[in-house]
């Protein structure tokens, strides 16, 4: 079994576990499946998964547990698919470790389209590169530069450090919390003013119709993400 193409699913819905792995074993993923978060926990060190597919209701311990645990041994990426929609669980996965959020029911396209979209943005290969690309963005991250469809744009340091934490996540949202910590620093992880108004700016540089962003997409009361296109 390739590690570069194995999935493991978390989750006691036998039947949700035999559509996602239907799902995966069309495109040629290898799949392992754990019904509990203890089970899941012991293939992943067993097994070395390359991402991981998280249901929140699991019946020995909370999904959110099993992701911190996750985490505490590897930096393999998670997906949260969870029937939880609200905005709480959604913030409390992604600041618990995981990439990103699916809310059941699943639909199949977009939830292949996440996974390959999460495998990019965790590819070390893909992170040795100096530039980083994905449609009309190219940012160097070595020179502190961007270009849009061939055109520098011209960004302020601010700018250019909220610009590049998205792009080392891209395709995965990214908490509001997190970007005024990495950005602005520890102290203001509440001042989700300063994230509007500084992504307000970043959008009137980048985007063709800052009001419609192709780039920098809105995740509603939990963050934004670096849009990522095949």
């Amino acid at each position: 079994m390739s590690q570069a193409r194995t999935v493991l699913i978390i989750d006691d819905e036998i039947q949700m576990r035999r559509t996602l792995a239907a799902a995966l074993r069309g495109q040629s993923y290898e799949v392992i499946e754990a019904a509990t978060g203890t089970d899941g926990l012991l293939k992943l060190a067993s097994r070395m998964p390359r991402i991981v597919l998280l249901d929140l209701g699991l019946p020995d311990m909370d999904g959110i547990d099993v992701a911190r645990k996750i985490r505490e041994q590897s930096d393999v990426p998670i997906i949260v698919i969870s029937v939880r929609g609200d905005e709480k669980n959604q913030v409390l996965a992604l600041d618990s470790g995981a990439n990103d959020y699916i809310t059941k029911p699943v639909r199949e396209g977009a939830f292949l389209a996440r996974v390959r979209a999460v495998l990019r943005s965790t590819d070390p290969n893909r992170r040795e590169s100096a530039a980083f690309v994905v449609g009309g963005l190219r940012i160097d991250p070595t020179q502190k530069r961007a270009w849009v469809r061939g055109v520098e744009a011209v960004l302020t340091p601010t700018e250019f450090r909220l610009l590049n934490v998205l792009m080392q996540e891209a395709g995965r949202v990214v908490t509001h919390q997190h970007l005024l910590r990495q950005v602005w620093g520890p102290t203001h992880a509440q001042e989700i003013q300063y994230l509007r108004v500084y992504m307000r700016q970043l959008r009137e540089k980048i985007e063709r119709e800052p009001a419609r962003p192709e780039f920098l997409v809105t995740s509603p009361g939990v963050g934004y993400r670096l849009k990522v296109t095949d």
